[in-house]
């Protein structure tokens, strides 16, 4: 119960500041939860299940650029475009999944990596289909039900994504099936050993992560109502990856933070010091896993005892006398 009230209360409070912000800091808040959402799923793969995989940004791609082909060019409704979408990402994940995780370690991320450039081949050679380089813009979100969801509404679907995605993965860390994952990632053959069928853990949990990054692209498509192979390039499935690090891999939390502080810093230093900005941007990463390596959560896990209240100690008991009547008589 208090579990699902702090989700209320994130709710109520993330909306409530998308009532309250202008254009621009409208799509910046977005971004940022969009971003968020990535984080987590991503953090799942690489930082549960352990698996290096740089696809999970074209997965993004994949669930954006389905979504407008099918409402924009097929003329699907939304409410059928959406679930077809989802089954378009989960069948891709698994058909790259099946074969892709018989690899570990640096082959997993060459293969994942050869996937995303492809998937941006096949975006800029797509023709009238992806648009080519240009991509597919000017289109709106459909109406559902005769109401077309637009401005801060369409902010707190995104927040509404945002915590359900969370709350998804939070449930599923805790399950047997994030324990397996876990067991997968500090030792396969252990984990093996002890009953886990490890190739199948490492398939549903690619797919699974990979269909909740589709989901957060069919939203994003309707952000800028524009999308193009530039937005799904490899810069950005390296920068999801400097996320989970910087913020703390395996920690929920710390995919949010690495997630917050990796998207708003560009804002914040860009005025200050101009384009030198990305200069900034790299050497704070370099320091970051250099210096910690658990990630900017592992600070808070480290103070966080020294910082709580001790325990106050209990007070001691009186020793328990027995009464001279109820004592045991000696024979006589």
């Amino acid at each position: 119960m208090k579990t699902a009230l702090k989700y209320l209360a994130a709710a109520v409070v993330l909306s409530a500041i998308a009532f309250m912000l202008g254009s621009y800091q409208t799509d910046i808040f977005r971004k940022l939860l969009l971003w968020v959402t990535l984080a987590l799923s991503y953090n799942f793969l690489f930082g549960i299940s352990g698996q290096v995989a740089f696809s999970h940004f074209s997965f993004y791609g994949i669930g954006a650029y389905t979504i407008v082909i099918l409402v924009t060019q097929l003329g699907l409704p939304l409410l059928v475009a959406v679930p077809l979408t989802v089954v378009v990402c989960t069948l891709l994940a698994l058909l790259v999944a099946v074969p892709a995780t018989r690899l570990e370690g640096f082959y997993l991320a060459l293969a994942t990596l050869a996937f995303a450039q492809l998937f941006i081949v096949v975006l800029n050679e797509g023709g009238s289909v992806t648009g080519g380089n240009g991509g597919l813009a000017n289109y709106r979100i459909p109406e559902v039900l005769g109401v077309r969801v637009s401005g801060p509404w369409y902010t707190v679907v995104i927040v509404l994504l945002m915590l359900g995605t969370l709350a998804s993965l939070y449930r599923l860390d805790r399950s047997w099936f994030g324990r397996a994952c876990r067991a997968v990632r500090d030792n396969g053959e252990a984990a093996a050993a002890m009953g886990v069928n490890v190739r199948r853990t490492k398939v549903l949990a690619y797919a699974i992560t990979s269909a909740m990054a589709g989901v957060a692209g069919m939203v994003y498509a309707f952000v800028d109502n524009t999308v193009n192979p530039q937005i799904f390039g490899l810069e950005n499935a390296f920068l999801l990856l400097f996320m989970v690090i910087v913020g703390g891999s395996g920690h929920h939390a710390g995919a949010m933070l690495g997630a917050v502080l990796l998207y708003v810093m560009p804002f914040v230093l860009s005025p200050l010091i101009g384009h030198h900005h990305a200069l900034v941007f790299g050497v704070f990463m370099v320091l970051a896993v250099m210096f910690q390596p658990k990630g900017l959560i592992g600070l808070w896990l480290r103070w966080w005892p020294c910082l709580r209240p001790a325990p106050r100690p209990a007070s001691p008991r009186a020793p328990a006398t027995v009464a001279a009547d109820q004592a045991p008589k000696g024979v006589a």
